[in-house]
Parts: C-alpha cells; structure tokens; sequence
C-alpha cells in the first residue's frame, strides 16, 4: 500500500472565520456568571405579602380534579315504571320520529326509482319499516287487511270435494293469465 503524507493545510478559502478578542471573550463570560446567579427566586419571597387580587386568582385556578360538588343521595329510591299512557305517549313519539326520518324517506324514493341498495342500506330500511309497523300495531293503528273469503276455510271445518269442485268450475283461468 502506498502512503500519502497528510497535509496541514485547509479545505476552502471561503469560510469567514470570526475571531474575538480577549475582551469579548472575558465580558461574554462575566455575562453568563451573572445569568447563572440569577436562577432562583428573589430572596425573602415566601413572606411577601399576598395582595386580595392574587388570592382572588388562586381560587379561580383551583384545581378541577378534587370532585364534583354535586349532592349523592344516600337511599336509593326505586324508579317508578312508566304508566301506560306514558308508554303510548313514547310510542307515538317514536312513530312520529320515524315517520319524519329524511334519511328514510330518501332510502325509500331511491326503491321507488328502481334503485338497487346494499345489503348494509337495504337490511337498515327493513329494520325502520318493521319498528314502524310493530308501533303502529301497538297504537292501534294498522288496519289489518281481511282476506278473501276463498282463502278461508268454512267454520264447519275443511271444504267438502263439492264446494272445492264449484270453486274449481268458478275460477277465471283467462284472468290469472293477463296478471
């Protein structure tokens, strides 16, 4: 290996060098003996005297973690139950803030439209409609829809074969085709 003798000499003639002087160097130390003797607090600070101003400050920075002022009672009373016109004023509240859901109605003209929903949207719209049909069943308010006297079996038990025969001879085979 071949060796390279090191030279002394610096990199650039660019860098500026500051040089200071012995005066700057000594008042640059006198300045931070002083900063450094001034660290605490001034002597004879503990038995100043506290202006009403600042004891009025002291209380507005109380520290908000010592609890709540707040009364506990120390019996427990049991919740009375909601009385039944209580319950149905509930309801109705509930129906009414159904009724008036925009998000609803917005998901409902969008089916109208044709619109296919996700199975996160659709399962949602189906859960609204169902509380507002169970609401109105407990209010009174749906009206049940009578079936059709065909579908119903005769008080006297199952249709005899003639009966089922002239329902049969009745039927209108030509209608169910236009359907």
């Amino acid at each position: 290996m071949t060796r390279k003798k090191r030279s002394r000499a610096t990199g650039s003639s660019d860098q500026v060098v500051t040089i200071k002087t012995r005066n700057q160097n000594d008042l640059d130390g006198l300045q931070r003996k002083k900063d450094r003797k001034r660290k605490g607090l001034k002597s004879g600070s503990r038995h100043s005297i506290v202006s009403p101003d600042d004891a009025r400050k002291a209380a507005q920075r109380k520290d908000p973690r010592h609890g709540s002022k707040k009364a506990i009672p120390l019996i427990v009373e049991p919740k009375k139950p909601m009385t039944k016109q209580q319950r149905r004023m509930s309801a109705e509240q509930e129906l009414q803030m159904l009724e008036n859901d925009a998000q609803l109605m917005i998901l409902l003209d969008r089916i109208e439209a044709g619109e296919k929903l996700g199975a996160g949207l659709q399962k949602q719209v189906d859960q609204k409609l169902d509380r507002i049909e169970q609401l109105m069943n407990q209010l009174g308010l749906l009206e049940e829809d009578e079936p059709e006297m065909d579908d119903v079996p005769t008080p006297r038990g199952p249709r005899s074969d003639d009966d089922l025969l002239d329902q049969f001879e009745n039927m209108d085979f030509d209608g169910l085709d236009k359907e």
